[in-house]
């Protein structure tokens, strides 16, 4: 596993704008860059590290583990349903099919926790017993299992996304029923295959959120990511229990205490000007990155740091043909 010295070093070595590249119609999201090929697309994960609906700073090789994570989940669930992926001419790339999105993340979480304004945990602990159509008893606890996996769909926005029931969703038409059984199945089976993959390897896949759409024969598509630290919430298995009936915090290996560290610190949400993250803190999540990334994956990280990733993505990009 790469030494902290090192990631140290790295920490002005960071894709935060991939406008460098000079190719045309780029579409600037939280964490990807997207660029519109033609018949295709290329997805590039950046460092960005967002979260509160703005992006917090920038984190030395997150956007190799998200992009190499995704890479690695998408190869291992076509059993279930097919993806969009094509190729990963670079670590940080992904040239991806070309799909219809339908309107809606799906949420899927195991477990009754968070800390934003829209966690599971906040809303239950302010009253709410019914999120998203589905119905919870009175005398949960924070970061409690689930009797059963539930589905918390929302709204897609740039800005910022909102809860909306199964119930709405066909109301609205914004999915039709036939359609909508076979994504809740697809979604509920990527996360027990990602659950129990998880688990083997010390982990707890604790919720996350999936992204699907449709290609030009009208087959279903899982596209975006799956299964990263960005995406999901990871806790360590062998101190769960122990720490859960110590009403202790779980240990998380994800950006939770990223998100912890703003929220004891500033306002995240309505404050214009953000307090500058210590350089031990993304040095910490960096390395928690990496860890996932060692641990779901069986491999050690490998990165090249003898040159900048620009310099990388340029000659990569280049050899692969997507530069002129």
């Amino acid at each position: 596993m790469i030494q902290k010295s090192t990631i140290l070093q790295n920490l002005s070595n960071c894709i935060e704008d991939t406008s460098f590249l000079n190719i045309p119609g780029m579409k600037k999201g939280k964490v990807r860059d997207t660029y519109d090929l033609g018949d295709k697309l290329m997805l590039i994960t950046t460092d960005r590290q967002s979260a509160f609906d703005r992006v917090l700073a920038c984190i030395p090789f997150k956007g190799q583990v998200l992009n190499q994570v995704s890479a690695f989940w998408f190869e291992n669930t076509r059993h279930i349903v097919e993806n969009h992926l094509i190729a990963t001419p670079d670590p940080n790339i992904t040239i991806a099919k070309k799909c219809s999105v339908f309107p809606i993340e799906f949420v899927v979480r195991g477990y009754l926790t968070g800390s934003t304004s829209t966690s599971a945990w906040t809303l239950y602990s302010n009253g709410e017993r019914t999120i998203c159509g589905n119905s919870m008893p009175d005398g949960m606890v924070k970061n409690q299992k689930f009797e059963k996996p539930i589905l918390t769909p929302t709204t897609k926005s740039d800005l910022h996304d909102e809860s909306i029931s199964v119930e709405e969703i066909l109301s609205r038409k914004l999915i039709d029923e036939s359609t909508w059984k076979k994504l809740e199945s697809i979604v509920f089976a990527l996360f027990e295959f990602g659950t129990q993959t998880a688990a083997k390897n010390g982990l707890i896949l604790v919720d996350t959120k999936y992204e699907l759409g449709l290609d030009a024969q009208g087959n279903i598509l899982l596209i975006d990511e799956i299964h990263t630290p960005d995406s999901s919430r990871y806790w360590l298995s062998s101190s769960y229990r122990e720490r859960f009936e110590q009403n202790m915090e779980p240990e998380n290996i994800d950006k939770e205490f990223l998100r912890l560290w703003f929220r004891d610190h500033c306002d995240p949400y309505k404050d214009a000007v953000l307090p500058k993250a210590p350089d031990d803190l993304i040095a910490e999540l960096s390395s928690r990155y990496i860890k996932l990334y060692e641990m779901i994956t069986g491999l050690q990280f490998s990165t090249d740091t003898s040159s900048s990733i620009r310099e990388r993505m340029l000659d990569n990009l280049s050899n692969a043909g997507y530069l002129k």
